[in-house]
């Protein structure tokens, strides 16, 4: 099992979830901006398309360890622990979490996961 990074930003995802496939523009965006910052994906392992630091969590070893309940869930994590979770998309939360300012700026502020 791959490791994930102990401060930054983790965001769980898979294809099949329709809130996840409309972020995807904005998880490359997060991922090109910010060095500390993770996709666990559940069931491609070439989703999302463009981002270098992608770990395949097909067989949800990570997920399962994380309590991961929904897709798409955003972790920050500070010394290895959960410090913050977002679960879904929530326009705010990601804009503080990642500190792009307009991340997500043309989509609806709140989407469950």
């Amino acid at each position: 099992m791959a490791t994930l990074i102990s401060n930054g930003l983790v965001a769980f995802v898979k294809r099949a979830c329709p809130t996840c496939s409309m972020i995807e523009p904005q998880l490359r965006e997060a991922a090109a901006a910010r060095r500390d910052f993770q996709v666990v994906t559940q069931d491609d392992a070439a989703f999302p398309s463009g981002v270098a630091n992608l770990i395949d969590d097909r067989e949800l070893d990570h997920s399962y360890v994380n309590r991961i309940e929904a897709t798409p869930t955003l972790i920050r994590y500070e010394s290895g622990k959960e410090v913050e979770r977002v679960m879904g998309w929530d326009r705010a939360a990601w804009q503080r979490l990642t500190g792009i300012a307009g991340i997500g700026a043309a989509l609806p502020p709140l989407v469950p996961g």
